[in-house]
Order: structure tokens, then C-alpha cells, then sequence
């Protein structure tokens, strides 16, 4: 399986330098003496959070939850309870919103302080955790506690769905001059419990600078829900959905570069392999012997009857670029996702673009 099939002189995998963008830093692993930093500022630990209230409580035998187990309570609930339901309920989780946004401001200074995130003017906060309002309010109160202690620095929302922003993004992966002709690209977002595939349409008109992007479909694939998914089984899966959207746009009459942009965890080599950071993905995916984008253009070949282009980058760093065109009125700027781990990127923008 030749690596080198995957590319039509276009970008490296996991570059470093990008079409809008340098890329200074992603997937830092900072540590301490209790473990990974990041790992205080991931959906798990805000769980844990809302688990410690819930024992102090317990202590005097009232528990507002009931039985129902801090990691299996839904955001739907969390949400609704900071605005109707039961209060002691919606103390546990004011609580909690407090003591984890007090852990993310102390992660996202730690951060400050590294070479590769110096001087950032601004972080867009990302990942699943956003997408409810206890994520955005914790992003608030997150950028209020930075600011009262006068660390200069923007914490804002992503503008984009999560789960869309990490398909828009891949569209920032390649030269905007590939794209001329075209109404839409392929894109992919993988994940430790889904992966989904859509169909981003770039809207180069409205938008040249790629702002007007947009998913237009999507599918998803929840292979966390099952069990025995094995390496080859997932890339087979991820292909006919590939496919699947590909018959779906022509029927629509949408042109479709040939290029698929894909966001993966972990460190991404030049040749599309994994280094390390995809241990939550179905089977082997850091083997010297795999490359994912290698592995698409052999079952995906031709797009429209022209080569397919394949880039792979992690995935905080191609969510991170769908912010891209709003980041204009200032230099250098981050991007956290709030997940499984804590993913995260630092760019500078390009002064030639």
C-alpha cells in the first residue's frame, strides 16, 4: 500500500504549516505530579466533579439525583436544571460548574506558559462538552476568572456545532485554489466513540475566505457502541459512508472536489501514520504499517473521475481551523476541545494571506 498515492502535490499530513496558518503547537501533553494536565479539564473529570457534591450530600443521607450514577446523567438534564427543577440539584451543578472552570483557568494557564502557546491573544473553546449550555457557561465564568486575575486573554466559544466544526475545518487543510470549480469536499471527523463523515459545501462566492462553509450532510457512525470493532472493520465502515455521501451529492448535483479532509486523534506523521493519541480508536491505529489516508484511496480511488487528495491532521487542530476566518483582528490564537482528553492547538495567522 503506497503512501505516496494519497497525495496529489497538495500538503503533507499533520503539516505545520498550513493554507491560512502556522501551526505552533498541538496535542501537548503537559504533566504534573498527579498525572496529564488536561485530564482536569475533560467531560470525565467534570463528572467526577458532580460525583464528589453528590458524596457530601450522601453523608447526610440526601442525594437530589438519586440513584441515577454522575457519569449517565444526560446534558439535556444538566441543562434543564439551571433552569427549572429541583434546587438542591441545581447547586450540585452551580458547584460544579464553579470548581471546573476554576480547574480549566489553571490548565489554560499552564498552557500560557509554554514556548509553543506564547503570547496567545485568544482560545476558542470546542468539543462535545460545548455543545450544551453548562459548557458555555463554564467557558464564561472560565474567561471571568482569567480576567480577574489579569491574564490578558480572550476565551470564547466556538462558533460552529462541535460535531460540524470538525468537518468545516477540513476544509482549511488544502490550497483554496484546488477547490475553484467546486461546490463542496469531503470531510471526516474521527473520534474515540464516533466517526462521522460529511459533505461540507465551501460557499466560495459568499465567502472566499471559507467563512461561509457549511455541512450540508452528514453520517455518523457510533462504533463505541459496539463490540469486536476491529481496525479494518472501521475503515471499511468509514468508506461506504464515504461513498454513500458521494451519490448523495451528485444526485444533487453538487461538484465535489477530489479531496477528502480528515481529522483524527493523536500525533499525525507526513506519511499518514499515527504516532501516538488514537489508544480510544477501534483496533491498532498506531502502527508504523497503517495509514488511514492510504488506506481511503485505495477504496476510494477517484472522485469525479479525477484523483482523490487525502490530508489528515489531528482533530483539535482541524476543528481549530474552522475558526480561521474570524480570527482576522488578531495574530496568534488556540484552540481547546473538551472531550474524552483535553485536545488542543496554537496557530499564528500567515501575514501573506
Amino acid at each position: 500500500m503506497a503512501e505516496t498515492a494519497t497525495l496529489v502535490a497538495i500538503a503533507s499530513h499533520g503539516a505545520s504549516r498550513l493554507p491560512s496558518v502556522e501551526l505552533d503547537s498541538y496535542n501537548v501533553e503537559l504533566k504534573d505530579d498527579e498525572g496529564f494536565i488536561g485530564d482536569r479539564a475533560s467531560k470525565g473529570a467534570f463528572r467526577d466533579i458532580i460525583e464528589n457534591w453528590r458524596k457530601s450530600l450522601r453523608k447526610n443521607g440526601d442525594d437530589p439525583f438519586g440513584d441515577e450514577k454522575s457519569d449517565q446523567i444526560s446534558k439535556k438534564t444538566l441543562d434543564t436544571l439551571l433552569t427549572k427543577g429541583d434546587g438542591e440539584a441545581a447547586g450540585i451543578l452551580q458547584g460544579a460548574i464553579e470548581d471546573f472552570s476554576q480547574e480549566l483557568a489553571l490548565v489554560i494557564r499552564r498552557f500560557l506558559k509554554t514556548k509553543g502557546w506564547k503570547d496567545t491573544e485568544r482560545i476558542v473553546v470546542g468539543g462535545g462538552f460545548r455543545a450544551s449550555r453548562v459548557g458555555e457557561l463554564v467557558i464564561g465564568r472560565t474567561a471571568v476568572i482569567l480576567k480577574a486575575d489579569k491574564v490578558d486573554i480572550d476565551i470564547v466559544p466556538i462558533r460552529n456545532d462541535p460535531d460540524e466544526a470538525g468537518l468545516i475545518g477540513a476544509a482549511h487543510l488544502a490550497p483554496k485554489w484546488m477547490f475553484k470549480a467546486h461546490d463542496a469536499i469531503l470531510a471526516v471527523d474521527i473520534g474515540g466513540t464516533n466517526i462521522r463523515a460529511g459533505v461540507v459545501q465551501l460557499s466560495l462566492k459568499k465567502g472566499p475566505d471559507l467563512s461561509k462553509a457549511a455541512v450540508w450532510k452528514f453520517e455518523l457512525w457510533r462504533h463505541g457502541d459496539e463490540k469486536k470493532v476491529s481496525r479494518e472493520d472501521a475503515v471499511a465502515k468509514l468508506a461506504d459512508m464515504l461513498k454513500d455521501l458521494i451519490d448523495k451529492a451528485n444526485k444533487e448535483g453538487l461538484a465535489l472536489a477530489p479531496f477528502i479532509g480528515i481529522g483524527c486523534p493523536g500525533i499525525i506523521e507526513k506519511d499518514g501514520s499515527i504516532n501516538r493519541g488514537a489508544q480510544n480508536l477501534p483496533g491498532n491505529w498506531e502502527s508504523s504499517r497503517f495509514h488511514l489516508p492510504a488506506a481511503l484511496h485505495e477504496a476510494i480511488p477517484k472522485i469525479d473521475d479525477e484523483d482523490t487528495a487525502i490530508v489528515m491532521h489531528n482533530d483539535a487542530v482541524v476543528q481549530g481551523l474552522s475558526e480561521a476566518p474570524f480570527m482576522k483582528d488578531i495574530e496568534r490564537w488556540g484552540v481547546l476541545t473538551i472531550g474524552t482528553g483535553l485536545g488542543n492547538a496554537r496557530f499564528t495567522n500567515r501575514k501573506d494571506e
